[in-house]
């Protein structure tokens, strides 16, 4: 019998935290809850859950910054919540390395759809035996490895899982929807700034804007030799691909996607 998936839900207020905890486990999962950044770490570290549901607004150690407390002790996926429904907050919290926001108050069915996504995100293995060379950028696929000029690249788990399936696929457009999918599930097939801002965070991670090229309306492609698909420099200006989101350094990078 498989054992039910364990969340870590975290938040100040206990009302809410109830809410929280009752919706994941009509859901079906099992569900660790803490008042406060402290308990969180000592139970994420105690019962290693699966996932973790971070409140931001929470005095003191606020859910990014316990975010980044969790993610220097191990690569755990976490999904936000928060009153704020500002796009851009929603694209700070991404930026900052979480797999998924959500804004209060939310639909308790959408809440477990998020988990089951980023888990399946999160547990998906692929493991094609080979290795895709581009210049001094060597990926990788069966041990889930980067490497520039012999140097290990730092990638999050999104990053890598948006790396493989461009690099499984090298020299093809990989269409939006389609990446979208595939990195973050069927619903978020239409969310195309979720696509640019880790587009944007995998080139500034890789030092190489060229390598993964834009077909603008229509998806990216791993460029494997110089020049290859340099039709699309052809298009006009209003179709190339608008300015990249600024995205900050992860506060916890990791060397191997898992």
């Amino acid at each position: 019998m498989q054992t039910e998936q364990l969340v870590l839900a975290v938040d100040d207020e206990p009302a809410s935290l109830r809410v929280v905890k009752i919706c994941l486990r009509e859901e079906g999962f099992r569900v660790l809850t803490a008042g406060s950044a402290d308990e969180a770490l000592r139970l994420a570290e105690q019962y290693r859950p699966d996932v973790a549901v971070l409140d931001v607004m929470m005095p003191g150690t606020d859910g990014l910054e316990l975010m980044r407390e969790l993610r220097a002790r191990s690569s755990l996926p976490v999904i936000l919540l928060t009153g704020r429904s500002g796009d851009r907050d929603k694209v700070n919290g991404l930026d900052l390395g979480a797999d998924d926001y959500l804004v209060k108050p939310f639909n308790p069915e959408e809440l477990g759809a998020r988990v089951r996504a980023v888990l399946r995100r999160s547990t998906a293995s692929v493991h094609p035996p080979q290795i895709v060379q581009v210049g001094d950028l060597e990926i990788d696929l069966d041990r889930r490895l980067v490497k520039r000029a012999g140097e290990l690249v730092a990638l999050t788990r999104t990053e890598w899982m948006l790396l493989h399936h461009l690099a499984a696929n090298p020299g093809k457009v990989m269409l939006n929807t389609e990446l979208l999918t595939k990195v973050w599930g069927t619903e978020y097939r239409e969310d195309f700034q979720y696509l640019r801002v880790w587009v944007s965070r995998l080139r500034r991670k890789l030092g190489d804007f060229e390598l993964i090229r834009t077909f603008q309306g229509i998806g990216y492609m791993l460029v494997l030799q110089p020049g290859e698909g340099d039709e699309s420099r052809a298009l006009p200006a209003a179709l190339d691909d608008a300015p990249e989101v600024e995205a900050p350094a992860d506060p916890a990078p990791i060397t191997r996607a898992s």
